[in-house]
């Protein structure tokens, strides 16, 4: 078994994020994460676009992926997110990489990009390390 299968394996108890929100982890490796999320009715706001929780879940579970694969058990600290323009296009894909590793504390940059390859919203998210 390939790291994305295990990690499929892993994070599929990940409810709200692949059941409720229908994410797909599409790949995932050392400090790596590639998620989709292919867009539903069920993912629009009153205004007619994606909902902003629904671009911040995908940055969020792309994160605790990358974060926490093969790795001791990370939470969040705190997350920004920008949103930079509307989502066109069927999917949205977010990629997490570190931005600086420590022993107890990272921080991860995420970009979620539409269907046409254009960044909607870039996330910081800094995470500490729990120590079994």
């Amino acid at each position: 078994m390939n790291s994305t299968e295990q990690a499929q394996n892993i994070f599929a108890a990940d409810i709200f994020a692949t059941r409720t929100t229908g994410i797909e982890l599409i790949e995932a490796g050392e400090n790596y994460a590639k998620c989709r999320l292919k867009i539903t009715e069920a993912h629009f706001n009153a205004a007619g676009f994606v909902m902003g929780g629904a671009i911040f879940t995908l940055a969020d579970f792309a994160f605790a992926v990358a974060a926490n694969f093969g790795r001791p058990h990370t939470v969040s600290l705190d997350s920004h997110i920008q949103y930079l323009r509307a989502a066109q296009g069927p999917e949205l894909i977010a990629e997490a990489r570190p931005v600086k590793e420590g022993k107890s504390h990272c921080f991860y940059q995420i970009t979620v990009s539409d269907g046409k390859g254009k960044a909607i919203a870039m996330v910081n998210t800094s995470g500490f390390r729990k120590e079994s």
